[in-house]
Formats: structure tokens, sequence, C-alpha cells
């Protein structure tokens, strides 16, 4: 579990490809302090897992569904990438709950400067689009951010100095991908709401606990 607040930026030092996975090399320094084999590390808000440590860097399994549902796989030698530990249990949530799981890409459409912020446009497909909601959660390559905006086709974000400067988002540019984990309370609520329509499709008993008997019983 992690927190989408950023502890450092990494270095991407190597990539090597297989037919359907990658592992990656990444110079840190923060991130590894404490950090053993088997730990998770969310790179760019991919949760892996540390297969090796050395002077200065660690190495990552990648793994096909990975590379086919983050931007993992169109990193070069030398990008910049968000770092951050998982949260430990006596650490403080100065973020959101964020599972390291993306569920898919965006584009950056634009940035603009307003006063001391930068306003952050990212397109994104109407799947992801209907789980973001105005002033709710949203990480963008595993940072933590507050929705400012939302359209049919998009949603934007406001950041200050301290984000802009500690994270890889002010580097990127328009037509760059990101990495997106909608809010992880929608996804379970749409989940179970769902289970109920098909119980009701199948003609099967409804439960007796009404909103009526949670008032009636003191809820």
């Amino acid at each position: 579990m992690f927190t989408g607040i950023v502890e450092e930026m990494g270095r991407l030092k190597s990539i090597v490809q297989g037919n359907h996975s990658a592992v990656l090399a990444i110079e840190a320094s923060k991130v590894l302090e404490g950090s053993q084999v088997g730990d998770s590390i969310a790179v760019n808000g991919v949760c892996l897992t540390v297969i090796s440590i050395g002077s200065g860097e660690f190495k990552a399994d990648v793994m096909a569904e990975t590379l086919r549902r983050s931007s993992l796989g169109g990193l070069g030698r030398g990008s910049r990438v968000n770092l951050e530990r998982a949260m430990a249990a006596d650490g403080r949530f100065g973020g959101h709950i964020v599972s390291g799981h993306i569920d898919g890409t965006g584009t950056i459409a634009s940035m603009k400067k307003e006063g001391n912020a930068v306003w952050v446009t990212v397109d994104a497909e109407e799947q992801l689009l209907k789980y973001i909601v105005e002033k709710g959660s949203i990480a963008i390559d595993g940072i933590s951010l507050t929705v400012a905006a939302v359209t049919e086709s998009s949603f934007s974000v406001s950041l200050i100095p301290h984000t802009g400067s500690e994270t890889t988002l002010l580097q990127r540019k328009p037509g760059d991908r990101v990495n997106l984990e909608n809010d992880i309370i929608g996804k379970y609520v749409e989940r179970l709401l769902g289970f109920g329509g098909k119980e009701q499709d199948r003609g099967e008993s409804q439960s007796d606990i009404t909103m009526d008997f949670l008032a009636k019983h003191g809820f």
C-alpha cells in the first residue's frame, strides 16, 4: 500500500526487454534505505517487487500485463521516475490510498501556469473518467493529487510549486502518456452495486435489510 507522496525522483539506468517482460535497473538513494529484496517500490505509480539491490540502484521485474497497462514500456535510459516505498504501519497517511495497481494511462493535453500553480489537463478514456470526481483523489504517475475539474474527455489538477519540483509531472509535455490509478473506493462501490443488479436479474431473493430497518435499529 502506498500514499502517493513521492519520496524521490530516480533515474532509469537500464531496461532489458524480454519477449513478454522486462527488467528495470533504477538509480536511487532514499528509497533504498531499509529496503530489501522482496520489498515493494512504486515506480511512476506502478508497484514493483525489488529483485536485487546494489550500490545506488535496485532492479525490478515488469511482467507483460504491467507493460500493457502502463507507460513503463515506453521509458528510455535516463528517464526520470517517481519513487515511493510501501507505507510503513507507523507512517503518516499524507496522500490517499494508492495500491500501485494502475487502471490505465492518460495523455497530457495541456499545461497552463496560474499564479504559483500549474494546471495540468489529462485526456483519458471514459472507462477511467467515470471514477474521477471533482475534489476527489487521483494518482498520476504515482503522485497523489486532487482533481480540480472534470469534463467528458479529460480532467485537470493544479500543482503547487513543491509538488512540481519534487516529482516528474512538470517534466512531461503534451502528448506524453502518464499512469493513472483511480480512487479505489469508487471501484469497490461499483462492483458491489453490480453484484446486486445481477442478483435481481436472476430473480434471487432480496435482503430484508433496508434503510428503514437500519434506522429503526439505531444505525
